[in-house]
């Protein structure tokens, strides 16, 4: 019997320090949520929707971005990626979605807006960032990188390349 109990104890000890390490994990690498943001008029006739997570390194690469175009005749929106479910793409000229991999598989908003908004593929363009930088979505031409600062100039070169054409914008 007294052994039995040493070893229902380890096994208790055992899964607290494995909930306590979760939960330190989640802490320390999940996403902020972005505060919605607008730049420019939502009158003018070019729209550009950016959905994003939180992130030091996925700022710095909306605002940029976000700089590259505020001189345009664009219309732009920030907005969490949580808030895609209440998105209409016809709403919108181009859609950029930057989100990370995380536990093998993006963020659950994303895969459903994706899925719902297939026919409009040209017009969403995606970057994932992952812990080794290869992983996206099957099926989905995606930007995809590391969350280096040091390469956010690389990535909002890389990003603004795809929707140039998309926006119809010469740069």
């Amino acid at each position: 019997m007294k052994v039995l109990k040493k070893i229902l104890w380890l096994f208790l000890s055992l899964m607290i320090l494995f909930l306590i390490f979760l939960f330190w994990y989640q802490n320390k690498y999940s996403m902020d949520v972005v505060e919605p943001y607008q730049v420019n008029s939502p009158q003018l006739k070019k729209t550009l929707l950016i959905a994003s997570q939180g992130s030091h390194f996925k700022n710095k690469v909306t605002s940029g971005i976000v700089d590259n175009y505020k001189t345009d005749s664009l219309f732009i929106h920030v907005i969490d990626v949580s808030s895609l479910d209440t998105i209409k793409v016809k709403d919108y000229n181009a859609l950029l979605i930057l989100h990370t991999w995380e536990t093998w598989n993006p963020p659950v908003s994303v895969e459903k807006f994706i899925k719902r908004t297939k026919k409009d593929a040209s017009k969403i363009v995606v970057f994932t960032t992952s812990g080794d930088g290869n992983y996206k979505m099957d099926g989905v031409d995606a930007i995809t990188g590391e969350s280096k600062l040091a390469d956010v100039p690389l990535y909002i070169d890389k990003v603004t390349a795809k929707l140039n054409p998309i926006l119809k914008l010469e740069k």
